[in-house]
């Protein structure tokens, strides 16, 4: 590959990508343009975008190999995408519903200041409960299924079970339900992350510069999967690294992750998405004392 495409990729993949697809959800939303289906087509098209760099130019030529996930993780993506769409779609038109005269949401706002809100609300919910579901013992059991993954790329940034993907984002919709935020607006900036989510964990080689130390992408993301579960308890922003510098999470380094770094130590996790699904629901005690990370590192703790 010639020096100038490789560069370009590099530097032009994230703004070009990324930024084309945000700006035109933006302009959607802008020109009153039903979310459905342009929303989701632009995110599809930003998504296989990524896909297609990847093979062109990937962080780990390892992880363009398939370990016995691709499928799992389609299915994962399908299945939390509707879910997310869904839960946001349902509960956003319920605060449709809010009467103006109690709406505490800034509806009169011009609309790039209420997206920004919105994403602001939203990307404290998805920290805070990002972060909760690696401290607490059945919630982790929930997020497991994220942390599984043996390499990283475009689609396994959904690779969530799908009651957690709910989970995640409740509280942030919640308070945006209460406050009345408009139903396009939040399914805008869903669109939007979706996009974002597919770069955070991909296997491509890029770059962002000194944004990196604004946004949430993969050059920082990839030490929050970190296959030795006290070392990845760091970076845990969704979109943006701003609440993990506030909070004394964030982690920046010059080195780069070795291509088995990823996973979890658990040899015996379930690969297929039924059993990803379904391990979760288990009861506790299916796993003996000190199996699974978040107990090893209570143990050490202690």
């Amino acid at each position: 590959m010639s020096i100038p495409l490789r560069f370009a990729i590099r530097w032009l993949s994230y703004p070009l990508v990324f930024g084309g697809c945000a700006s035109f959800m933006i302009w959607a939303l802008y020109a009153g343009i039903p979310y459905w289906p342009t929303t989701p087509i632009v995110a599809a098209a930003g998504l296989l975008l990524i896909a297609g760099l990847e093979r062109i130019q990937p962080f780990r030529r390892a992880w363009l190999e398939d370990h016995q996930d691709t499928l799992t993780d389609l299915l994962h993506m399908l299945v939390n995408l509707s879910v997310i769409q869904f839960t946001a779609e349902f509960l956003a038109k319920l605060g449709d519903a809010v009467p103006a005269s109690v709406r505490l949401f800034p509806i009169e706002s011009p609309l790039w200041l209420q997206l920004l809100l919105v994403a602001a609300v939203l990307d404290l919910s998805l920290y805070v409960m990002h972060r909760i579901s690696h401290r607490v013992h059945w919630l982790w059991r929930f997020h497991m299924i994220h942390h599984s993954a043996e390499r990283l790329y475009w689609m396994n940034g959904e690779r969530r079970h799908p009651l957690h993907a709910a989970l995640m984002a409740g509280p942030g919709l919640v308070v945006l339900l209460i406050s009345g935020a408009p139903s396009a607006v939040v399914a805008t900036w869903f669109g939007i992350l979706t996009v974002h989510l597919a770069f955070q964990h991909s296997n491509l080689d890029y770059s962002v510069g000194w944004l990196r130390h604004v946004l949430g992408v993969a050059e920082v993301h990839r030490w929050h999967h970190k296959r030795d579960f006290e070392d990845a308890q760091v970076n845990f922003g969704e979109f943006s690294t701003v609440w993990d510098r506030l909070f004394g999470t964030f982690y920046d380094s010059a080195g780069k992750l070795g291509k088995a770094e990823v996973g979890l130590h658990e040899k015996d996790y379930p690969r297929n998405y039924f059993g990803q699904f379904i391990d979760p629901l288990r009861p506790t005690s299916a796993y003996p004392a000190g199996h699974n990370s978040l107990e090893q590192d209570e143990s050490r703790n202690t």
